[in-house]
């Protein structure tokens, strides 16, 4: 072999060994430092995708339009501007009536250059039907109890025409959402029907509602509701029938009757 082809095959040797370093270098695993500087792009998917469940609008039905109209007398009357009695137990110190101006009773007044707490309250809405059997609608007004915070309990009022004026016949508290909170109220055959969130939740009197020991969840979302009917017979609205417990989530569950005496039947039979 003489010089030059000896040059030569030393050069194609160096060649061959310096490109297998240079495939095996880019064909290795990128380092630390590496990976911080390479951009990382992410696909997006239905896993990465938060579940996110919205809180149910429990007042929903109260204002609807349903049952808002109506060609009565009553109707014409300004609820937003008028006196109510507080039940017992939500009346303020120096007073048992409040007046509702435009709508509304702020919970903090000024009287005597002083800032006062009291019963706030707002406006809700009123429904319009005939739950009294002298043909003429009744008005049934529902007012807010505003508390500062997220609770909503309710105040009731029933009203019949008289004497070219309301004339208040019924009313009562409701809870707060879950904790027996106002659903709905409306007319079916000649009975006033109260609907109140919770299990077997119905008016008692004008300031609670009976309510199941241990019957607690969130407030945001109850799982049950209670429909009650009630039937007046000229001094007073009477419960009538069987209470009905419904399930919110499971709509074709058969509602439980009467479920404050089954409980304590258990709990008897458990004894």
């Amino acid at each position: 072999m003489d010089f030059r082809t000896f040059i030569a095959f030393l050069l194609f040797i160096y060649f061959c060994f310096t490109l297998s370093c240079w495939r095996h270098q880019e064909s290795a695993p990128l380092g630390k430092e590496s990976l911080q500087k390479s951009p990382e792009v992410f696909a997006p998917t239905k896993a990465s995708t938060p579940n996110v469940s919205r809180t149910p609008n429990l007042q929903a039905e109260l204002l609807s339009s349903d049952e808002r109209v109506s060609n009565s007398s009553i109707a014409t009357f300004d609820f937003k501007n008028f006196k109510y009695p507080l039940p017992h137990g939500w009346q303020d110190v120096d007073s048992k009536e409040v007046e509702l101006v435009d709508g509304k009773r702020p919970i903090f007044m000024e009287s005597d250059n002083k800032r006062e707490k009291k019963v706030g309250l707002s406006y809700l809405t009123t429904k319009f039907f005939d739950i009294t059997g002298d043909g003429q609608d009744e008005a049934i007004v529902i007012l807010q109890v505003r508390t500062g915070g997220a609770s909503i309990p309710h105040l009731v009022y029933i009203f019949t025409w008289e004497k070219d004026s309301p004339k208040l016949i019924w009313y009562f508290r409701t809870g707060d959402r879950a904790d027996g909170g106002l659903k709905n109220i409306y007319a079916d055959d000649g009975k006033l029907v109260i609907e109140l969130y919770g299990q077997d939740r119905y008016v008692v009197g004008e300031v609670e509602t009976a309510k199941i020991t241990g019957d607690e969840e969130q407030l945001c979302c109850p799982t049950h509701f209670t429909r009650s009917y009630y039937k007046w017979n000229g001094k007073h609205f009477v419960l009538q029938g069987k209470r009905l417990t419904f399930s919110v989530t499971d709509k074709n569950a058969r509602p439980i009757e009467n479920m404050i005496e089954l409980v304590e039947k258990q709990n008897r039979a458990g004894k």
